[in-house]
């Protein structure tokens, strides 16, 4: 997440909007903090599990804190997903860091996981690949930039 970041800010350098910034950097963090709150919930589980089977299964302790763990990644934590993939929408769609079409497409997809993410299975993987085609697209600028230049070197 930090190194998606700084490549952000590299590209934007001046144009960045320092509002967007803050929602797009607590989005980010707030969603790192609940996916690992939630994976240590989720350890605790299957530790407790591991040392006494047969007693963790029927306990209602068992049932609230995996109902906890559900709650706090399919929702609280898709949520802030969604956040995360507005403002870096916004950003983009603004400063044309990356074509029109993958803002566009990032405002749809947050939509989808902001109201229906829960009863979606595969919601989950919306932001990780949403992540990965905007990563992609950035390398491939980066590796291949647009020669703006190049039609004035031939008039020479």
């Amino acid at each position: 997440m930090a190194s998606r970041s700084r490549v952000l800010r590299d590209r934007l350098g001046e144009r960045e909007d320092r509002f967007f910034s803050t929602v797009f950097l607590g989005s980010g963090l707030l969603f790192l903090a609940m996916l690992f709150t939630t994976a240590a919930i989720i350890a605790a589980i299957i530790f407790v599990f591991a040392t006494e089977p047969n007693l963790m299964v029927n306990s209602t302790t068992y049932r609230v804190t995996r109902a906890i763990a559900y709650v706090l990644m399919n929702v609280y934590a898709i949520k802030m997903a969604a956040v995360f993939m507005f403002s870096t929408s916004t950003v983009t769609l603004f400063t044309g860091l990356a074509p029109r079409w993958i803002a566009l497409l990032g405002f749809g997809l947050a939509a989808i996981i902001l109201f229906v993410g829960q009863s979606i299975t595969w919601s989950i993987f919306i932001l990780p690949t949403w992540v990965f085609l905007i990563s992609t697209y950035i390398l491939i600028d980066n590796l291949w930039p647009r020669d703006e230049a190049a039609p004035l070197a031939s008039q020479d």
